[in-house]
């Protein structure tokens, strides 16, 4: 059974920064693609940055490039967002996503539909 769990979220000034962690049970990221999401008040859910199983690609929002990254740490089953320059428009509830190691480790994309879905941590940032 996949669990994903967020934490790391909270509220912050523009131009401050925050590392989001998803701690993932179930998941064998040689095998599964990992990625943030997030959704704004009003707005849809888009994808943020996204890690191809096994961790040799890497994917982003135009909008967050250059501030943020994405990674992840096999030995403690957790990926991470470094989130650095916030900006105001960047607030929204974040939320971890896997996809399910049955699609292939092809399979990663931010506009590719995920399996997992975490419960979401809000990140603020105030201008």
């Amino acid at each position: 059974q996949v669990r994903l769990v967020e934490s790391g979220g909270g509220s912050v000034q523009a131009g401050g920064s925050l590392r989001l962690s998803c701690a993932a049970s179930g998941v064998t990221y040689s095998r599964n693609c990992m990625g943030w999401f997030r959704q704004a008040p009003g707005k849809e859910r888009e994808g943020v940055a996204v890690i191809s199983a096994g961790g040799g690609r890497t994917y982003y929002a135009d909008s967050v490039k250059g501030r943020f990254t994405i990674s992840q740490d096999n030995a403690e089953n957790t990926v991470y967002l470094q989130m650095n320059s916030l900006k105001a428009e960047d607030t929204a509830m974040y939320y971890c996503a896997a996809a399910g190691a049955a699609r292939g480790s092809w399979y990663c994309g931010l506009h590719y539909g995920m399996d997992y879905w975490g419960k979401g941590t809000l990140v603020t940032i105030s201008s």
